[in-house]
């Protein structure tokens, strides 16, 4: 789906603690390295976001997550397994796993297995999960379109093509422990 000399360029641009941006279920997003700290930092300071909100951990499969899943139980196991690949986020306890800036202020992590396929393919071709976050300044509205990506971030992420998952809205962000929904 991705043209491979783009996906390529994508994961060089991952291992050497760039941004891409890419399309997702419902919005584009803006992605990096969860491991690299100054990837993290590019991240937030492109979207001029507070570093206590915390990011989005997407993956491609539910295997990609696993270090951040050690230490669950089967039954909270199973309950993100009935809703992965999709379009719902879960509040996971961290483990001990993420950086501050991934987590942010909160003892847990967000995390998604997509099934929109461009974020599959990129996941894969890294080796595992990416940081997410719409492709938006601070209290701006996201992208909808790569047209709007470059006009926001010209020269300082590198986009990739493709079309946005058909969802009229952003994930839905569910806690693990309490059900509870944030987003809807």
């Amino acid at each position: 789906m991705i043209d491979p000399q783009t996906l390529e360029s994508a994961v060089i641009t991952l291992r050497e603690g760039g941004i891409i941006a890419y399309p997702t279920e419902a919005v584009w997003g803006l992605g990096c390295d969860p491991d690299n700290e100054a990837a993290l930092e590019t991240l937030i300071r492109l979207k001029q976001r507070d570093p206590a909100k915390g990011l989005i951990l997407i993956a491609g499969d539910i295997a990609q997550l696993e270090p951040w899943l050690t230490g669950l139980g089967a039954s909270d196991r199973e309950r993100l397994a009935a809703s992965w690949p999709g379009p719902v986020t879960w509040l996971v306890p961290d483990n001990g796993r993420s950086r501050f800036l991934l987590r942010g202020q909160h003892a847990s992590v967000a995390l998604r297995v997509s099934d929109h396929p461009v974020v599959a393919e990129l996941c894969a071709a890294f080796g595992g999960p990416l940081v997410s976050t719409s492709a938006n300044r601070a209290q701006q509205p996201p992208a909808l379109d790569s047209a709007s990506v470059r006009e926001h971030f010209a020269g300082a992420v590198l986009v990739v093509e493709g079309p946005l998952g058909g969802y009229a809205r952003p994930s839905t962000i569910r806690d693990l422990h309490s059900g509870g929904v944030l987003r809807e």
